[in-house]
């Protein structure tokens, strides 16, 4: 099943993201929500982005 990926830096980004997450809801979009700072956690954020495909994210 093909889905969104909604990141952000911080937790401080949560209000505005969690608008976002309910468009993509009434549009019946499948997505994942999580928080990944790509200033602390670089290589992790690289991962993400890398691997991203292999969990049917678009």
């Amino acid at each position: 099943m093909k889905k969104v990926a909604i990141i952000m830096g911080s937790d401080s980004d949560s209000p505005v993201m969690q608008e976002a997450a309910k468009v993509l809801t009434e549009f019946g979009i499948t997505f994942e929500y999580t928080i990944i700072s790509a200033h602390r956690t670089p290589e992790r954020m690289y991962d993400f982005a890398r691997t991203a495909h292999e969990q049917g994210l678009k």
